[in-house]
């Protein structure tokens, strides 16, 4: 790394203070919230708050809003994240206040996990009737890993992230990644699942997957895991997860082929029963999409009375124009 003269002043002015570097240090382990970062640090919040705004104003760390919550995280991009990384190599592990400070942190991380568990343990049931309708997760995530390979993954989006499973799953493939979910409850599994699994790569935010809180064109690889079926219009998402691909970037869809269970509708709000190759096919086309591959999954249960899971992967082509992408989104109204 090399900086200017001014640039590497106001680095070493932003992180030079010892309660500025150990929010460094504890933002470099994952996503907090201000009222985290009191309980940790033992400091009021107007003057956590002060020492945020000016490692954000170094552009050192991000800041997005979740409901009336606002989470910090560690830059992952730009020549201050790198700075930042270096810096935290050279802390001396057995140093008694960051000790302290991430003992405080893991208990912090417990009282998370706790919360999450709890709210998982009352959709449990629902869960797993829906899970023994379909072929098993494992083997789903496997046929998944096969068919995005070995191909570099810079930058990860996963629409609906649940849980964070796909999040987890692809942990080893990816740079850096983003779960997008509309449940703010989800997001909390989702969390405590990253912490647990020590991905470090990886944030969750709350959105709505037809207006993404996100740059276009940032990523290389989108995965949309069974939550199309919910949607009453799921090619304005479609349109919304191909506006967020680089060219030649890679769209994973998995969701449920057509079915006649009705009860679905009613009993777990699905608005779709199913999706057929030629309709999913028809979408990705309009958006500019080529079809690469398409896995059927039977039921486990093999007589016929489950659900076939279905996985598509789509390639951005590299020749449609902007002009042409724009059209492909006009053509949903989604934008």
């Amino acid at each position: 790394m090399n900086f200017g003269l001014d640039r590497l002043v106001d680095l070493l002015k932003a992180a030079g203070e010892p309660t500025r570097l150990r929010l460094l240090e504890l933002l470099a382990a994952g996503d907090l919230t201000v009222t985290d970062l009191t309980e940790i640090l033992g400091q009021s919040q107007p003057r956590i708050s002060r020492h945020l705004k000016l490692l954000a104003e170094a552009d050192l760390v991000d800041r997005y809003q979740e409901g009336a919550w606002a989470y910090f995280r560690l830059k992952q991009e730009g020549d201050g994240a790198g700075f930042v990384r270096q810096l935290l190599l050279t802390t001396e592990e057995a140093d008694p206040v960051l000790t302290r400070d991430r003992d405080r942190l893991a208990a912090v991380k417990r009282a998370r996990a706790e919360k999450a568990q709890a709210y998982f343990s009352r959709n449990a049931s629902e869960w797993d009737e829906l899970r023994r309708l379909h072929v098993n997760d494992a083997d789903v995530e496997a046929a998944l890993l096969a068919l995005i390979g070995e191909e570099p993954v810079e930058a990860l989006l996963d629409l609906g992230t649940g849980t964070g499973r796909i999040l987890q799953l692809f942990s080893e493939h990816y740079r850096r990644a983003v779960g997008i979910d509309a449940s703010r409850d989800m997001l909390a599994v989702a969390r405590s699942n990253l912490d647990k699994a020590g991905v470090m790569a990886a944030t969750v935010r709350h959105g709505d997957i037809l207006n993404l809180p996100l740059d276009a064109g940032d990523y290389d690889l989108v995965t949309v895991h069974q939550v199309l079926h919910f949607l009453e219009q799921p090619e304005l998402a479609l349109a919304e997860a191909v506006r967020m691909l680089r060219p030649g970037g890679r769209l994973a869809i998995i969701d449920l082929a057509p079915h006649e269970l009705e009860y679905l509708r009613e009993e777990h709000a699905h608005v779709r029963l199913g999706f057929s190759h030629g309709v999913m096919e028809d979408w990705l086309a309009r958006f500019g999409l080529t079809v690469e591959n398409v896995v059927d999954l039977p039921p486990a249960d093999g007589q016929g009375k489950g659900v076939t899971v279905t996985i598509w992967l789509a390639r951005n082509r590299s020749d449609v124009t902007a002009a042409a992408s724009q059209e492909a989104i006009a053509l949903t109204g989604s934008r």
